[in-house]
This record gives structure tokens, sequence and C-alpha cells, in this order.
């Protein structure tokens, strides 16, 4: 039986359990959709790496939740390019290496940056938003114990998508979030009709002196029901954010996973002008916590 040299990786903190925890496998051309879906599965993480080789980038790599294929994702890429470099795959020769990476949405540019010989943040490039279907609050909140009262004002509950559709939901404050208690049954149903992967919440407050956004996370089971920190969707926050004129600086810092004690936090820059976003740039750190080899 082969074997696949294996990472896992806390992508979003420089501290060991905490972020969001990605296993990545490498030299994966071999396996099918349906192996992945399996190994995502035992794995039993927000998401699992399978890193391949590309013909249009320097490195290929597919996402799987525990249910099904991600076109984007952004703590898999994060601790994907910091497992590349920590095993001698990619080679740094700057303070600042700039490389491609092909997932399922096609290629995407990531930045690494080493000030001082290793890496301090890894720093992924999303796709150009979408802004899409934007839905009542009636029909949105009550499958998060909310009344329509706790939504931002001003503030549309919207599907927006940096490569992978997510239905942003701005609430009041933190007390809000922290009081978000999903139902998971009415959850699927909107999930169902509300063309979207998942939902993000979230406040334009910081959990710590040093965020200006908190949030949580959602999907439905096999998958975990609350994601510690989501890069994509930051990523789409941000843009959301931006676009609506919520906030006045495009750079900020997103908190989440806190109430989970993964704390996570990521540094957000949005390119481009707010109607007509190029870009959004999501970076953090990452820390190994295992290392081996998988036998299929």
């Amino acid at each position: 039986m082969p074997n696949y040299p294996f990472m896992q990786v806390d992508a979003f903190t420089a501290e060991p359990l905490a972020g969001n925890a990605c296993a990545i496998l490498f030299d994966t051309d071999d396996l099918d959709a349906d192996t992945m879906l399996a190994v995502a599965r035992e794995q039993n993480l927000s998401e699992t790496s399978f890193v391949r080789r590309s013909e249009v980038a320097d490195f290929g790599a597919r996402y799987f939740t525990p249910a099904e294929e991600v076109p984007l994702a952004g703590h898999p890429t994060i601790a994907t390019v910091f497992a590349l470099v920590d095993s001698g795959r990619l080679k740094l020769e700057k303070p600042r290496t700039t490389m491609t990476l092909e997932l399922q949405v096609g290629p995407i540019e990531v930045e690494i940056v080493t000030p001082s010989g290793r890496v301090e943040q890894v720093i992924m490039s999303q796709k150009k938003p979408e802004f899409m279907a934007e839905h009542a609050p009636t029909d949105v909140v009550p499958a998060f114990g909310l009344e329509a009262s706790d939504v931002l004002p001003d503030g549309p509950i919207q599907v927006v998508s940096t490569g992978t559709p997510q239905l942003m939901v701005p609430l009041r404050d933190i007390e809000c979030v922290r009081r978000a208690a999903l139902d998971w049954q009415a959850y699927a149903d909107l999930r169902r009709r509300g063309g979207f992967f998942s939902a993000h919440l979230f406040c334009l407050q910081g959990i710590t002196h040093g965020g200006q956004t908190f949030a949580r996370h959602y999907a439905i089971p096999p998958d975990l029901i609350e994601d510690p920190f989501t890069g994509s969707a930051t990523g789409g926050m941000g843009a959301y954010l931006w676009h609506h004129g919520l906030i006045e600086n495009p750079r900020f810092v997103a908190e989440q996973g806190h109430g989970m004690r993964r704390p996570g936090h990521a540094q957000v820059e949005v390119v481009g002008p707010r109607e007509d976003i190029e870009t959004v740039r999501v970076g953090g750190a990452a820390v190994v916590v295992l290392r081996g080899e998988m036998t299929l």
C-alpha cells in the first residue's frame, strides 16, 4: 500500500492548538476524488488539502471537507503553502516570495513573508468578488436563534463569493454574534434554497484590542458545524464591508474562533475601489503540529 507524506498545520495562528487545523497530504496525483473525500472524512477537520503537480502554477491543491470538495478555501491555502516551505518543497530566496497555487477555481497568487528567515505570514489573493443574491433577515436569522433586530442596520444579508459563495450576515454587535445558536435543520433548509456554501456571522467589533471584526462561521453535518477560522469567508466579508461602505479603512484585522478556544486572526486588505474591487488579500501565520505518513 502506498504511503503519502503528511502534515497537520494550524493556520491563522502562531501558537499550536489554536486557529484552524488543516491536514496536508503531498504527492497525491494518483488519488481520485472518492479517495480524497474518504481521507477528509478520516481526518474530520474543516478541510484536508491534497497537493499535486500543476501545469499552470507552481503547485496544485484540492481541498475537501468531510462532505464535499471546496473550490477555494483560506485556511487550507495558508496551511498548504506553509507546509510546502516547511517540508523543503518550496524554496525561498527573498524576504518576500510570490508563488502560484492552482485550485479548483484556477490559479491564485500567494505571497510568503520571511523577513527574519522564517515564515511569518502567508498571504493569499482571492478571486475578484461577486456580489450575489440578497436575503430578508426574517428568512435567515431564525436559523441562528436570532431576530431581525439583531442584524446591522443598512447591512444587507447577501451571498458574496471570492471563490466560494458564502452568506454574509452582519450583526449589530459582539453580543449578537456570541448569542447565535444554530438550528441546524432550519439552517440546512436555508442552505438548500439560498445558493451559498456556508454562512458567516460577524460584527464590526474585535474580541480583543487588536481586532476590528469578530465572526462565527457555520456549515452542516457531516462537516464541523462551526469553523474555527474561515479565510475565504474573511475575504468575502472584507469585500462586503468595503463595497457597502461599512468600513473606512480597507485594511483591518479579523478575529474568529475565540469562543471555540481556538483563537485566530488574519490581516485583511481589500484592493480596488468600492464599486470595482480587484481582489482581497488575506494573510496569517501558521505552525506545524503533526508530521508523518498516511498509508492508503
